[in-house]
């Protein structure tokens, strides 16, 4: 049985509380981002460390700014082609919001969340939310109510609104006058943002001296097994071992489990599938190490690949 009543979860939000809630991309993790008492529970429940900042979520386009003293033509173009929708937007923030949302920066992340369940959560709670992903901090992201009861049993409530669609975290920018910087890739690529933004300079980001987005770190949303990356076409691996593919290949015979996230490599299917998948090896007790097939590093593959190579990143980078 769902979890689904968003007034009371509204109440939970208004009191200080922290509520998990379906977005488009993972399971957020909200508290009422102009509350400093109630953000600073997310951090230790997730056990995150200060200086990785949050992104706040927004359900009115009015609220740009009230969060932000950096709204130009460029953040308005962007906003009203993508949101609601998965891309966030890094501007610098309003005195309204509380340092320890931002980690003491003076730029917040801003997204409108493209899923009626948040949008009607952040209508009834009469705030804008904070929201990092609705997991212990480091491990797989959540794309379902069961991945987030499997790591914060004790979250107040959980609005259960079933699978995510879009399946990784958001693609994040910022944006300086006509200037606009890509932090984090996601469903959104660099070719969309330069379509929406003819006349701007687009760029990739360098790697930033302070963490100014979520997303940055090199080991990030990795699963509590082993996790390699298949440096050739499906060679023979170790018993116990789940092998995840993209695309309707004949399996080789010594994986213990196969899980396909698209029958057809389409990459949208498989960044739907790809945390769904590496919970299911995660929680298979026959699987003691995980290999994953890469994907081409063209348009949403280099999201993917993103996600999947700091899954990776602590146990290594390819197979011996």
């Amino acid at each position: 049985m769902k979890n689904n009543n968003i007034y009371e979860a509204a109440q939970i939000i208004k009191n200080g509380g922290l509520v998990a809630f379906p977005t488009e991309t993972v399971y957020g993790l909200g508290a009422n981002a102009l509350n400093p008492f109630a953000v600073a529970k997310i951090f230790e429940l997730k056990e995150r460390p200060s200086f990785d900042p949050l992104i706040v979520h927004i359900a009115s386009f009015d609220d740009l700014t009230t969060l932000s003293t950096g709204v130009n033509e460029n953040v308005i173009r962007l906003a009203k082609h993508f949101w609601p929708g998965p891309l966030t937007i890094v501007l610098p923030k309003s005195p309204i919001v509380p340092d320890i949302v931002t980690s003491g920066l003076d730029t917040v992340g801003i997204r409108m969340p493209n899923n009626p369940i948040a949008l009607e959560l952040i209508k009834q709670s009469n705030c804008p939310i904070a929201a990092p992903s609705a997991n212990k901090f480091g491990q797989l992201s959540p794309v379902n109510a069961h991945h987030v009861k499997k790591q914060l049993p004790n979250v107040d409530y959980v609005l259960d609104g079933g699978n995510t669609t879009v399946g990784i975290e958001s693609t994040i920018v910022s944006i300086e006058g006509d200037t606009c910087q890509l932090l984090r890739p996601g469903f959104i690529t660099l070719e969309d943002i330069e379509k929406a933004l003819p006349d701007t300079f687009v760029f990739n980001s360098v790697k930033p001296e302070k963490l100014v987005s979520p997303g940055l770190l090199k080991s990030h949303y990795s699963p509590k097994k082993p996790l390699y990356i298949l440096d050739k076409p499906l060679q023979n691996l170790p018993e116990s071992s789940g092998l995840i593919l993209h695309g309707n290949k004949q399996a080789v015979s010594t994986a213990t489990k196969v899980i396909y996230t698209s029958q057809t490599c389409n990459k949208i299917e498989i960044s739907a599938n790809l945390f769904a998948a590496l919970h299911a090896m995660e929680e298979d007790e026959s699987v003691k190490c995980i290999y994953i097939e890469p994907v081409e590093e063209t348009g949403l593959g280099i999201a993917i690949m993103d996600r999947v190579k700091k899954a990776a990143y602590q146990y290594n980078t390819s197979t011996n």
